[in-house]
């Protein structure tokens, strides 16, 4: 950029460096090692801010003007200012700055502007001149027209070329969450010696924005991305989104591009449009390749081709990168020139007890106590606790008495009830579209069960809420406006009643007790408090850092959020193992 093209009512706060408290060089980012350039200045909101020499305002400016504190005689740098944020001491201390004292407004900076010498001496005698109380080394804002003015017609060296130059693949990461795809593809790109950075973030949810900035304090987390115009975007190489799957997930309610989230796509494709990166990493819900009849993913498609990408997009399943879950995810991953290769990727499995604490506190409730009257731990593991499915891996209510003692025959009645109501004969003789579980009546029961006392036995049940009477549910489908089908279940009125179980694998306190031999289930916002492990002899939750190890964190990621609001980020992010070796093969097509 040349310092012509900037426009005059352009902002510019002029701030100093110490270089005997190797302040230039944190700055550059030569020590510590960091590729972005930044540059702070302590944050005073008291009365005394003037006294400290710092700054009270949170405007950001359009250019930041460097100078060395020691020899006004040399030129000033100018640099554009990219964003801004308040960081605290204990934050700077993690970014290695030296000496640390109190809060800083940390700026951080863009490519160096193309100029002559600029004439601090006259820069700084003429803010004296305005304001005769101004503290030396204080910083202020002046403008770029005050900037031109003082331009000598010199040949300079740039600050910025005093930086080793390094090999750097630049990114951006959309609908973030905690950063998932960012760990992953940070790691591929660091295992080739390049060094990753991220130029800009966007998040929404707040605690999901608080995890990004406790593990990036240096960085400004940007909200809602249909806000951002792409020329504000900085140039990147590679897009990451996990743009948003509830529209799409057997988890919700899946309506697609009927749901405001599911739109969200075409903000991917609008900076993908014009900004024109080297390639892109895409994810969501395995539910997107079936949705609406696969004509969501088929949209999804046309709109990446007219791009002139190449990409490929296969199902994934994290059990077998190393992550005991079951996750299956989506991927869609090209370049501009080649369709990356996502097959064949080297299988490496394990268990939960790979991931597993241990020597946690235990719960204690009148459930738990009831369960572990029937049954000791281990003959727990691997047993879901729902009056959905039979067999021999389930407990259901009735065999923990939890709604009344009832007797053996009235059990296998119950067992019986919960096969044969999912059989797709009953659909065909009630006349309505198969569902999962359909009420029957007593004399469609009494031709699989045979007792004689059998109709005292259904009143019994639904007396005690083992069973409903019901009538059967019909499918509604539904075409919105923009031609979007979604369906849905009412009762149909004009179907004889029948006798169901009162299912629902969220009904009771505990939905599942993991096994320390198998993987876990996929992990889901909805239920996962549900999800039960064996400590001590007795029974807790998955920890929050169990949950960041099931989805392939590395230990030293900051987690700080309530177990409510860990447990839904963890039931929407990606698992890192997965994303690290998709992109690897990105990084591969791009021959790096």
């Amino acid at each position: 950029m040349q310092i012509a093209d900037i426009q005059n009512n352009s902002t510019v706060l002029v701030g100093t460096y110490r270089t005997e408290k190797a302040q230039q060089d944190w700055i550059l980012g030569i020590k510590p090692v960091r590729q972005e350039i930044l540059y702070n200045v302590r944050f005073n909101q008291d009365i005394f801010a003037a006294r400290n020499g710092g700054i009270t305002s949170l405007s950001k400016p359009d250019f930041v003007l460097l100078y060395d504190y020691h020899d006004l005689k040399k030129t000033g740098h100018l640099f554009e200012c990219l964003s801004q944020s308040v960081v605290s001491e204990d934050e700077m201390r993690f970014m290695q700055y030296p000496e640390p004292n109190g809060s800083y407004v940390v700026y951080r900076l863009g490519e160096e502007v193309d100029s002559d010498f600029i004439d601090i001496e006259t820069v700084i005698n003429e803010q004296i001149a305005r304001e005769p109380n101004h503290i030396e080394g204080a910083p202020f804002l002046i403008s770029i027209e005050d900037v031109r003015r003082l331009i000598k017609p010199e040949a300079i060296v740039k600050l910025s070329a005093t930086c080793e130059k390094r090999d750097v693949i630049r990114f951006i990461d959309l609908f973030a969450g905690i950063g998932g795809i960012r760990c992953g593809l940070e790691q591929a790109i660091r295992e080739r010696g390049f060094e990753p950075v991220c130029v800009f973030t966007s998040e929404i949810k707040p605690y999901a924005v608080r995890v990004l900035h406790d593990n990036h304090p240096a960085e400004t987390i940007t909200g809602d991305i249909t806000k951002v115009e792409t020329k504000d975007i900085p140039d990147f190489d590679i897009l990451c989104a996990g743009f948003p799957c509830q529209a799409f997930s057997s988890a919700g309610k899946r309506k697609g591009f009927a749901d405001t989230r599911g739109t969200m796509f075409f903000e991917v494709e609008r900076i993908l449009r014009d900004k024109q990166p080297l390639g892109f990493i895409l994810e969501n819900v395995e539910g997107l390749v079936n949705h609406d009849g696969g004509r969501t993913l088929q949209v999804i498609v046309e709109h990446l081709s007219e791009l002139n990408y190449r990409f490929t997009y296969r199902v994934l399943n994290s059990r077998f990168f190393g992550v005991p879950q079951e996750r299956k995810r989506i991927y869609i991953v090209g370049t501009r020139n080649d369709a990356p290769d996502l097959d064949n990727f080297p299988v490496v499995q394990s268990t939960l007890a790979d991931v597993l604490e241990e020597g946690l506190p235990t719960e204690h409730s009148q459930f738990i106590n009831n369960l572990l009257a029937h049954y000791n731990v281990e003959e727990l593991y691997g047993k879901s606790i729902k009056d959905k499915r039979g067999g021999d891996t389930n407990i259901h209510s009735w065999d923990l008495g939890l709604k009344g003692e009832i007797s053996q025959a009235e059990k296998e009645l119950l067992e019986c009830l919960m096969r044969e109501r999912r059989k797709k004969q009953w659909a065909e003789e009630i006349g309505i579209d198969w569902m999962d579980g359909m009420p029957l009546t007593t004399a469609q029961i009494s031709t699989f069960y045979h007792n004689p006392d059998l109709q005292q036995m259904l009143d019994h049940l639904s007396a005690l809420g083992y069973v409903k009477y019901e009538h059967p549910k019909k499918l509604i489908r539904s075409v919105d406006a923009r031609g979007n089908q979604s369906t849905y279940r009412e009762p149909d009125p004009t179907k004889p009643m029948g006798y169901n179980i009162v299912a629902g694998k969220l009904s009771f306190p505990i939905s599942k007790v993991l096994s320390p031999e198998e993987v876990a289930p996929t992990l889901v916002a909805m239920d996962m408090q549900k999800l039960y492990v064996g400590d001590n002899g007795g029974l807790r939750k998955l920890s929050l850092r169990e949950g960041l190890r099931l989805c392939g964190y590395p230990d030293n990621i900051v987690f700080n959020v309530s177990e409510s609001e860990g447990f839904d980020l963890l039931g929407n992010t990606v698992v890192v193992p997965v994303i690290k070796a998709v992109a690897g093969r990105l990084l591969e097509t791009l021959n790096y």
